[in-house]
């Protein structure tokens, strides 16, 4: 089978609407949108799903608060999740509701079915119940009395119920572990899961409830509601059509290739799931792909300590791409990661800002001086710089290619971005400044546009997946139209881009930040304000009160200008990185010097990942004594700045060539 007859079919969670979403929903999403729109682009017919689930108690409670009906308090809140996607640019291709009668009526023909072949069955049930995660725990799963996974109070339940019978099938289910090692990613959660509920007894599970009225009702015993998460989790099939007449979309898209969703209902995804999907004979999705959190400084996302991040702030503010270039490329898709106002600016600065919008308006700008805006002919292999940059491209599409396929999205950014660094670097090889002061070097200026801009065109493919504006403003700019020139394999013809296309400059995509400023408006966005002064006030004791200046820290001993000239600072570029086995807090380095490569070993890994290493230029000092750090051998020193937790790397434009001296 091709490509272009293969189908994908992705799916987000369905979103609980008891409150405005915030800046996690928005990355499962925008990961998904990403996943997609980068299959759809490798020739795949592409689904993609996302939706709300709307049952339960908590729901119902929370509109009699509001003074609505359940529906009236949902369909509010559903507006806004839907502007929302449309403010991301999510790609989704259908948006499934559980009070749908499209889904309704499927769960209560899957529950009768259930009931008829002896999978569910009446009883009495008895134990604990969050109903802010609508979970169900046994005694020795609650953490000081408390629910594992919020950590809030639970109630004490003793009402009739049916059963699923999971521990029918938990030695199948363990099986399909087995026999599908990628079902789980990561690896650690799959481990969780066995150790923590199926090896201790996997039980039967109570799928209804009694107590409130706010749901689907059990077919032919209507005191009776269907389970929240039984009720949820089938949308991944009622929203193809399945058990109906209309179940083309089932038949081509079932099993799902990669559910989506957040670390925290991983359990109901890899067992109550599979465990209905078993019982009804159905194929079990492909794979279930659990991410981390979004944190910050205080630990996780909370109203009460004004720690949410809106995204819908952010976007007005930065615009839709810098959000979300920040959300795919800061963390490693699977781990938790902290969100910092600094980060998200010198995101935005360093790599977009300088990296990617500078290239393009230096690019188009000598193109409009040097050729009149005409870019040249591809003439092949002109300068000694051209086939390492073409290359470059090559392996950059390569290695997004092989890390999409894992869904590790921050991987994919840094592989391309690798591709933008190298065609700053080339400006800086073959100086075209000077080029076109001698007429017998035009061919190689020449050869230097093009190659600039085609490098660009390359560039503003492979970003589609990631960044949805981006990529058409650089097309504007570099003179072509979405067609032929923009498809994925055409960015794997280095040349295609034709001679005589004429660039057109424009403002830049992304201007610089003010550091100041925009952290102050972050912090504030997250309080619950919109202006920096929010901040400010919110930091102050006393508006009228001076700021106590900082103690003068100790000063270190005196050294002459000859004892400073004994250091030798100079510019490296990070092209490859990993943690030192045993040591949490030491990263292992490779630094490109331009003359040679060496080996770092720093201990900066509270602070950055490898993955946000790679491409980064640093200082290094040179001439230290070669040390053995944990058995690693570290040939130099990397500067950073530090105060207290806080640490930051010291850096110098893309465009210094690596080996440059730092005076």
């Amino acid at each position: 089978m091709s490509e272009s007859n293969k189908s994908f079919y992705i799916s987000t969670p369905i979103y609980y609407p008891s409150d405005k979403l915030h800046i996690g929903h928005a990355y499962t999403t925008v990961a998904g949108d990403a996943m997609a729109r980068y299959k759809r682009l490798r020739g795949y017919d592409v689904h993609y799903l996302t939706g709300t689930d709307e049952h339960g108690q908590k729901i119902e409670r929370k509109a009699q608060e509001s003074g609505k009906t359940p529906q009236q308090f949902v369909d509010g809140i559903v507006v806004g999740i839907k502007d929302l996607w449309k403010k991301l640019d999510i790609s989704n291709d259908d948006f499934i509701r559980t009070t749908e009668d499209r889904h309704k009526q499927v769960v209560e023909r899957i529950f009768t079915k259930l009931v008829e072949q002896g999978d569910i069955y009446k009883g009495e049930y008895e134990g604990w119940y969050c109903t802010p995660c609508e979970s169900f725990f046994l005694e020795r799963q609650l953490n000081d009395g408390k629910c594992p996974d919020c950590g809030r109070p639970v109630e004490l339940v003793k009402e009739e119920s049916y059963f699923l019978r999971m521990s029918k099938y938990a030695d199948r289910l363990l099986q399909y572990y087995e026999e599908n090692p990628e079902f789980i990613q990561p690896e650690s959660r799959k481990n969780e899961m066995i150790n923590n509920f199926i090896k201790p007894g996997l039980e039967d599970l109570a799928v209804s409830r009694t107590t409130f009225e706010w749901g689907i009702k059990v077919p032919g015993d209507p005191k009776h509601v269907v389970y929240v998460w039984i009720d949820a989790l089938t949308n991944y099939i009622t929203a193809l059509g399945y058990d109906t007449s209309e179940d083309g979309l089932y038949r081509k898209f079932w099993p799902a290739d990669v559910h989506l969703v957040g670390k925290e209902i991983v359990r109901f995804h890899t067992i109550y799931w599979p465990t209905m999907l078993m019982a009804l004979d159905l194929p079990l999705p492909k794979k279930v792909f659990a991410h981390g959190w979004w944190l910050t400084k205080e630990g996780k996302m909370s109203k009460s300590k004004g720690t949410v991040l809106d995204p819908v702030k952010l976007i007005d503010r930065y615009g839709l791409d810098v959000l979300r270039y920040f959300l795919l490329r800061e963390v490693p898709f699977g781990s938790d990661g902290t969100f910092t106002p600094e980060s998200f600016v010198e995101r935005t600065n360093f790599d977009l800002a300088n990296d990617l919008g500078n290239l393009l308006n230096r690019t188009v700008a000598m193109i409009g001086k040097y050729f009149d805006g005409a870019i040249p002919a591809y003439a092949g292999d002109v300068t000694a710089f051209d086939a390492p940059l073409r290359q470059q491209s090559i392996e950059s599409i390569e290695a997004i290619e092989a890390a999409m396929e894992k869904m590790e999205f921050s991987v994919a950014l840094a592989a391309l971005w690798q591709l933008v660094s190298r065609t700053n670097k080339y400006i800086d090889e073959t100086q075209p400044w000077v080029l076109a002061k001698d007429e017998a070097k035009q061919a190689e200026l020449a050869s230097s546009m093009y190659h600039l801009a085609e490098s660009l065109r390359i560039v503003s493919i492979v970003l589609q997946p990631f960044l949805t504006n981006a990529p058409r403003a650089m097309w504007a700019q570099l003179g072509i139209e979405a067609g032929e020139l923009t498809t994925w394999e055409s960015a794997k013809a280095f040349g295609t881009l034709p001679g005589g296309t004429r660039v057109s400059k424009a403002e830049p995509m992304f201007p610089r930040l003010d550091q100041a400023e925009e952290i102050a408006f972050i912090i504030a966005s997250m309080s619950g304000g919109t202006e920096p002064a929010a901040a400010e006030a919110a930091s102050a004791p006393e508006a009228s009160a001076p700021a106590e200046r900082p103690a003068a820290p100790e000063q270190a001993e005196e050294i002459s200008i000859d004892d400073f000239a004994k250091v030798e600072l100079r510019v490296a570029e990070v092209i490859a990185a990993e943690p030192v086995a045993k040591a949490d807090k030491l990263l292992k380095l490779q630094l490109d010097l331009g003359f040679e490569t060496r080996q770092v070993v720093s201990g900066i890994a509270k602070y950055y990942t490898p993955e946000q290493m790679v491409g980064r230029k640093v200082i290094c000092v040179t001439n230290l004594k070669p040390v053995k750090l944990r058995g690693e051998l570290s040939q130099g020193m990397i500067l950073a700045a530090s105060e207290g937790d806080q640490l930051t790397l010291a850096t110098v434009p893309d465009n210094m060539p690596n080996g440059a001296k730092v005076k």
